[in-house]
């Protein structure tokens, strides 16, 4: 068995580092798994050091000029030659016992996909308690957050990856292709819950609440137009970090 575990990144110099050494040591769980492993960093179009800061740190790297989240994550599904596909945010660190929940799931047979729930680097009231209601729909309709989801290959290339039209919400719309085709298969996408991946708050002390309830309202009111749209996706694209 083979893990590809890839990061999407696009100008992440200030944290790409610490994310590669606490990825490596959470790999750990698949060597002693005796399983083989794969660190993939896909550099979207990145303007800083990620890229070199990344090779550093031990990981393959591989480049997608177009800045958009999906396509840097297929670009690194692409090059990658494991098994089974481990997708995680550049801000985001999962833990070895994450890890090990992975191979148990793997090990079943009868999983095809899944992610967890989420915790904030530090405590923040509000954004805590709206990240207890996303865990909440997490894992009431297993769907994955963008920060950690792993799935078995043949199934990620058999429904064509992530949505290429899409800027943001990319996840949901894979969450729901992986459950129909789970369903098909007669297995099933799992939320882990016991070890939540700890990911960074940064984009809540980035943007302000009205520029979020600005950006949900702008989306229903396109019926998901803004989603297709690179400059109204403004919390993912703007560069602000």
């Amino acid at each position: 068995m083979k893990i590809s575990v890839i990061v999407p990144a696009y100008n992440e110099e200030r944290l790409i580092g610490e994310t590669l050494d606490r990825l490596r040591q959470a790999m750990t769980a698949f060597s002693r798994a005796g399983w083989e492993s794969e660190l993939i960093v896909c550099d979207n179009n990145s303007t800083d050091q990620t890229a070199a800061l990344a090779r550093a740190g031990g990981a393959s790297v591989v480049f997608e000029p177009i800045n958009q989240i999906g396509r840097a994550r297929n670009s690194g599904a692409a090059a990658a030659s494991g098994d089974w596909l481990v997708f995680v945010d550049a801000d985001s660190h999962p833990s070895t016992a994450l890890f090990e929940e992975v191979i148990e799931q793997i090990q079943t047979g009868r999983c095809l996909a899944g992610g967890c729930t989420v915790k904030l680097d530090q405590h923040y009231p509000l954004p805590a308690r709206v990240m207890s209601g996303w865990n909440w729909l997490s894992r009431r309709f297993c769907l994955m957050a963008g920060s950690f989801i792993f799935c078995e290959t043949a199934a990620f290339r058999k429904i064509g990856g992530f949505n290429q039209e899409l800027f943001a919400s990319e996840e949901l719309d894979l969450s729901k292709r992986l459950k129909r085709l789970a369903h098909r298969s007669a297995k099933h996408v799992v939320i882990l819950h016991r070890n939540p991946i700890v990911t960074s708050g940064r984009k809540f002390h980035l943007y302000t609440v009205r520029e979020y309830l600005w950006f949900v309202t702008r989306t229903l009111l396109t019926f998901g137009g803004t989603l297709k749209r690179r400059e109204s996706c403004h919390p993912w694209y703007d560069g602000r970090r």
